[in-house]
């Protein structure tokens, strides 16, 4: 059955997303859907979001990712079908290092 069929989701939100607790919100989001992978903050701002699990639930995520959580002012959402992986949970991940040449 499609709805049951395991995929992947790969977002990032631009916006107010960081300092709002929108990595802790998608966390809940997530485990609330039955979702497995990653969300983390990026150096210029955004919060980048795999998501991985049956496609009703990810299409339910990606709704709750265009509005985020009460603090948010999410104004840009790019997401694309990524190749499922398997994760044992939903975490949340350390924002990337930035390569500075100082």
């Amino acid at each position: 059955m499609t709805t049951t069929e395991h995929q992947g989701l790969h977002c990032e939100v631009s916006g107010r997303v960081q300092g709002v607790s929108f990595r802790m919100a998608a966390q809940g989001e997530a485990q609330r859907l039955g979702l497995t992978g990653w969300v983390r903050n990026l150096p210029d701002g955004r919060v980048e979001v795999q998501a991985f699990g049956p496609s009703a639930s990810l299409d339910e995520f990606r709704t709750w990712l265009k509005r985020g959580p009460p603090l948010a002012s999410v104004l840009r959402l790019d997401c694309e079908s990524i190749e499922y992986e398997a994760y044992p949970d939903f975490q949340i991940l350390s924002t990337p290092a930035t390569n500075t040449n100082e």
